[in-house]
């Protein structure tokens, strides 16, 4: 198995990657698309005389393309692999969920920061210790983003049920969710944290570790492999299919009304029949995704991992799709003649 060497990401970071480095944040923090060349207009005022009108003009100001911050899957180069889809992801795999049998794969034994696919794992520890669904968690300094410094709309304070917690953690990537279930499993974080690596080392996930139950640390690694494992796993739990794909919720955490919106866009289209999801993002991670799906009426485990751009990995899935579609119609067109 390819294992990511942070000694050598740390030299070829230097070497290679010599760039001002852009803020890193969860996928539950609104964040600015990547950093493009802008244009700033400041007018002149205009001169005018009896004689003569002049029209204002205009000066341009440009701004220096500053690039992403590299993933640690670009310090181990994973961006030269090439794939016939031509996927932005730098790891894929796509699995038939009910034969396990691989149809496509792109340095899928890689393991790699999984960001909030963390979260994933965690809902599942917890639903499987058993706890009360109705009992009232409570957000503390101690959900505070001390990793990257994002922020969150749960204020110090606020109170909700595990079950709502559960939900915004799934569909909305609420860290401050995530790391209050974590707090509140039996025996605390430490606990939640030991069951998740259990349970990963019970599923076959041997080049997954996790240190948090939020994915903020880039420390939570796992191979596209793992993860279809992980999805498989997920999926039987009715409450982890039902909160990962619902497109809105709201949440009263004590005051104003909170609305949360899914993370992922293809949940809201009727395109998609989409049975389980979760996105992530950090810098070190890049953009990642996990999906079971039904496409042509078969169950589809989907994970893409460290993808370039804001809509790259749906732009993948999507590719995907119509690929298996192509080969599902080809088949049906040559079993014909």
């Amino acid at each position: 198995m390819l294992k990511f060497s942070t000694a050598f990401g740390v030299a070829l970071l230097f070497s290679s990657f010599a760039m001002a480095q852009t803020p890193t944040t969860d996928e539950s923090v609104t964040s600015a698309a990547p950093p493009a060349t802008k244009v700033t207009v400041s007018k002149v005022a205009a001169k005018t005389t009896k004689k003569n009108t002049r029209k204002p003009t205009a000066k341009v100001h440009k701004v220096a393309f500053i690039p992403e911050k590299p993933s640690n899957g670009d310090l181990a180069g994973l961006q030269l692999t090439q794939d016939v889809l031509d996927l932005k992801s730098n790891a894929a795999l796509v699995v038939d969920q009910a034969s396990s049998k691989v149809l496509f794969e792109k340095n899928a034994a890689v393991s790699l920061p999984i960001a909030s696919i963390t979260k994933l794992m965690t809902s599942l520890v917890v639903l499987e210790a058993q706890q009360e669904m109705d009992d009232v968690l409570d957000v503390t300094s101690a959900d505070i983003d001390t990793e990257k410094g994002s922020s969150s709309r749960l204020k110090i304070g606020a109170k909700l049920s595990r079950a709502d917690m559960l939900h915004i953690a799934l569909m909305s990537s609420e860290n401050r969710a995530a790391s209050s279930l974590g707090r509140h499993y039996p025996g605390g974080l430490p606990a939640c944290v030991a069951a998740m690596n259990a349970k990963a080392k019970a599923l076959g996930m041997l080049d997954t570790h996790y240190v948090d139950s939020t994915g903020l640390s880039s420390q939570n690694v796992a191979s596209a492999q793992d993860l279809a494992r992980l999805v498989s796993a997920a999926y039987s739990q009715p409450l982890i299919r039902q909160f990962s794909t619902d497109t809105k919720y709201a949440v009263s955490p004590g005051g104003r009304r909170l609305e949360y919106s899914s993370s992922n866009r293809l949940t809201s289209n009727t395109d998609w029949e989409i049975g389980l999801q979760k996105t992530g993002y950090i810098s070190e991670a890049g953009r990642c995704l996990v999906m079971q799906a039904m496409i042509d009426g078969r169950a589809i485990v989907m994970v893409f991992l460290d993808s370039k751009g804001k809509y790259s990995r749906f732009a993948d899935a999507g590719r995907i799709r119509k690929w298996l579609e192509s080969l599902h119609t080809a088949t049906i067109t040559t079993a014909a003649q």
